[in-house]
């Protein structure tokens, strides 16, 4: 028995072989899992679920055929498509999760979540952060026309961009200390997130004990997978 997690696959038309290879994930790796849980960013961009582009019928159809065989699918929204919302999710079976959940899996307490909250030394990402998930901005810019929409995210991934070119690693890396708060208020001693790219598992010494911090890779050469079992926590890569 096994439960699956990964992030950061950033599907989008341009990128056709991460498509296939998350298909094949789904049908090898996925099918034989107890569930699978997507920690955000599985679309590199999301303008709302009205938004046409068959890529996203593709991939609400193969998580759909994945809850039929019996695998429950779970998502929480990344910092690239936090609009995802229901419509998308009833589609494609998957259920929908807060931004921080403590999972219980196989006599461990898990906290998992996207990871961009722990960045909190990036202060312009923090309060870009707080802005866009403001509930009237949201409904604001989801009213706007398709083609609005569009030109909004290009120009916002392109400042995007631009800005993170100028700001060290360190400061786009997780703050230690808002690991530690998040693992000691949800009274856990692990945690799973993607978001900085830096696949790795972290030993942490906490008040109460030994800890462990286990970061998925982006999908952008390779998979990149946790799976969790009654033995073990392992971070596993894998080629398309």
């Amino acid at each position: 028995m096994s439960t699956l997690f990964i992030a950061d696959l950033h599907l989008c038309a341009q990128e056709p072989a991460i498509t296939a290879g998350f298909l094949r994930f789904l049908q090898r790796e996925a099918i034989q899992a107890e569930a699978l849980y997507i920690l955000g960013d599985l679309f590199e961009a999301w303008i709302g679920d009205d938004d046409p582009e068959p890529l996203h019928a593709e991939i609400a159809a193969a998580l759909k055929a994945l809850q039929q065989a019996g695998v429950p699918c779970y998502f929480i929204h990344g910092n690239r498509d936090f609009l995802l919302g229901k419509r998308f999710a009833n589609a494609s079976g998957m259920t929908l999760l807060p931004e921080q959940q403590v999972v219980e899996l196989y006599g461990r307490r898990i906290l998992i979540l996207h990871g961009d909250t722990l960045c909190t030394d990036d202060l312009p990402y923090q309060k870009f952060r707080r802005r866009v998930h403001n509930p009237l901005i949201q409904k604001l810019f989801l009213a706007m026309p398709l083609r609005w929409r569009l030109k909004i995210a290009a120009n916002m991934r392109a400042r995007s961009q631009q800005s993170n070119q100028h700001k060290s690693l360190d400061i786009m890396d997780v703050n230690p200390q808002a690991v530690e708060q998040a693992m000691v208020q949800h009274q856990v001693h692990w945690m799973i997130h993607g978001h900085t790219h830096r696949p790795a598992v972290h030993s942490l010494q906490l008040a109460n004990g030994k800890a462990q911090r286990v970061v998925l890779g982006a999908w952008h050469h390779q998979g990149s997978m946790v799976k969790v079992t009654a033995d073990a926590v392992e971070l596993i890569p894998f080629p398309f």
